[in-house]
């Protein structure tokens, strides 16, 4: 719940019930013009759902994921819900058949997208969870542990947007100017955000600000998403193409770019939304800080570098069509992908719930 004088924004995820309840997503497809939630109870609508943008954002994909896995694992346990029950004599679904299926959830869910390393760090967190049981927990008090930890990665992410936020803010002077990318948001996290978080902490500190926000194509996240949300909070903010973001700097109305990530590589390389790369490459030429706000679960210290992350590519409609009109010859080759990587060197400090990271190097 905010703490801002503001009414809170919808949740872009949250769970309805207990255990075996279902999980009801802000569908970011329909946004601005409707707010219309999908509820969800099954873990193809959450592929779906995933593949499509209608859950997005690091941090709101490793949720929905945690929360996934009990989606998966319900039918093990309520025959009602779509699954036959595999069970031994004492009633309990069969132990070989609960980590079968858990496996299963877990290899599905994560091919639903390839950049977020927030979805295989909350999967990868739920299975570690169960393993930890395996030896003295039956599979049903290993169901619950599972809902429990689902629960605490939900919790966890508005506490951790909240630290990003304050960490954030201090760089923010009062009547400062900035410049954002594609959705760090609420829509994107739990709750506050991570780019986002430190201007609704800022606002909260009683700091004017002004934010200039990219539309962000192909999929105009900046314009739908983030115009929304700072209006939604009284932000002041003006809509820019991504391509006039360069003379925004060369006129000297912006003090620092703030965006978020999807994954940052060990020595600083940080993957996110198409276009980021394009604005450090400005903010660079025109001596301006880049900041990347991102929560420890963003980081991949098994990847050296940003040459080894992936990135995903998308349909060529997404290029070729604007919200269903064709813009582009039929035939027309387009070139998609979804993330850009940029070096450690060109990032001013990382903000993390822990503090800024600054300079931006491997020992830091």
């Amino acid at each position: 719940m905010s703490d801002s004088t503001t009414a809170p924004l919808p949740a872009a995820v949250r769970w309805q019930g207990g255990s075996l309840g279902h999980l009801v997503l802000l569908d970011q497809t329909r946004l601005p013009l409707e707010v219309t939630f999908l509820s969800v109870f099954d873990i193809e609508t959450l592929f779906e759902a995933i593949r499509a943008l209608r859950v997005r954002g690091a941090p709101a994909i490793g949720i929905a994921a945690a929360y996934g896995i009990c989606l998966g694992l319900q039918p093990l346990f309520a025959p009602a819900l779509g699954a036959n029950r595999v069970q031994s004599d004492n009633g309990q679904p069969d132990s070989a058949v609960f980590f079968e299926r858990l496996e299963q959830v877990r290899s599905y869910l994560a091919a639903s997208r390839p950049t977020a390393v927030n979805l295989f760090w909350a999967l990868d967190r739920m299975v570690a969870r169960a393993r930890q049981l395996s030896a003295r927990s039956e599979p049903s008090a290993i169901f619950e542990s599972l809902f429990a930890e689902a629960c605490a990665i939900h919790r966890e992410d508005v506490a951790t947007c909240r630290a990003i936020g304050r960490h954030g803010a201090e760089l923010l002077p009062d009547g400062a100017s900035v410049l954002t990318h594609c959705n760090a948001g609420g829509l994107a996290t739990a709750e506050y955000g991570t780019a986002l978080s430190i201007f609704f902490t800022a606002q909260d500190q009683g700091k004017r600000l002004h934010v200039f926000v990219d539309e962000t194509r192909p999929l105009l996240q900046g314009a739908r998403l983030t115009a929304w949300e700072l209006m939604q909070r009284g932000l002041d903010a003006t809509l820019i193409c991504d391509s006039m973001a360069g003379q925004v700097m060369r006129e000297g109305r912006v003090q620092g770019v703030f965006t978020g990530a999807d994954r940052i590589a060990a020595n600083g390389d940080a993957a996110n939304k198409i276009g980021t790369y394009s604005l450090a490459v400005l903010a660079r030429a025109h001596r301006v800080p880049f900041y990347v706000a991102a929560p420890r679960s963003t980081f991949d210290f098994n990847l050296p570098d940003g040459s080894q992350i992936p990135i995903e590519l998308r349909d060529a409609e997404e290029v070729a069509e604007i919200r269903g009109q064709r813009v582009a010859p039929v035939g027309m080759r387009v070139y998609n992908p979804a993330f850009d990587v940029t070096p450690a060197e060109w990032i001013t400090g990382i903000i993390t719930e822990y503090g800024v990271i600054q300079p931006v190097t491997a020992d830091q």
